[in-house]
């Protein structure tokens, strides 16, 4: 039994389609949501851990399209600790790292779903990411799954999605000069691909 963690983006999504071929039970889907106060010019959290793009969208996609409950929790830390060592004891300043709101996130789901064992994320390629999570899931006894971990090369792991139906359309274009917001944004990858 397993719950999805979701950001919105196509690969906390796929994580879970993963997870699920792989013989996990998809309980429920956990979401951080971003602060209201203090965002960037985007209306989006400035994060090093979560992703918060779409994040709005998160309600529909997990219980209309997923089926499941969804448990959701505001973040309130700030990214504070930024090594690739990260030690959940580090109390060296006042403000909240964002990675115990995740903690407390798992907490609440913990409480909710206590048949829980694992946890699915979308972390391919992002060793910070990697670590936090499973530094988390290391205290509430937790097992991280991580299916999408460095699997193959970004194309291959792209193709597989568009082979397994994912129809992710671009909400937000953060790679100049690459991607151009009037040329690409709302369209689906897909499109962009082919």
């Amino acid at each position: 039994k397993f719950v999805g963690l979701v950001s919105g983006g196509k690969d906390s999504f796929y994580a879970i389609m993963e997870s699920i071929r792989n013989g996990h039970d998809l309980v429920a889907c956990a979401h951080l949501s971003p602060r209201t106060e203090e965002v960037g010019d985007q209306g989006e959290l400035e994060s090093y851990m979560y992703q918060t793009a779409a994040s709005e969208c998160i309600p529909t996609l997990v219980e209309e399209c997923l089926g499941v409950p969804l448990v959701m929790r505001k973040c309130v830390g700030r990214s504070k600790n930024t090594s690739l060592v990260y030690d959940p004891l580090d109390r060296s300043e006042d403000v909240q790292d964002e990675v115990e709101d995740l903690y407390e996130l798992l907490v609440e789901v913990k409480e909710k779903f206590p048949n829980v064992t694992g946890i699915s994320s979308g972390a391919i390629l992002s060793t910070y990411q990697r670590i936090r999570i499973e530094s988390v899931c290391s205290r509430l006894e937790l097992t991280p799954l991580g299916y999408l971990w460095r699997i193959s090369s970004q194309r291959e792991l792209l193709e597989a999605m568009l082979e397994d139906g994912i129809e992710a359309v671009l909400v937000k274009v953060a790679s100049p000069p690459g991607l151009i917001p009037r040329k690409h944004l709302n369209k689906t990858l897909g499109d962009l691909y082919y």
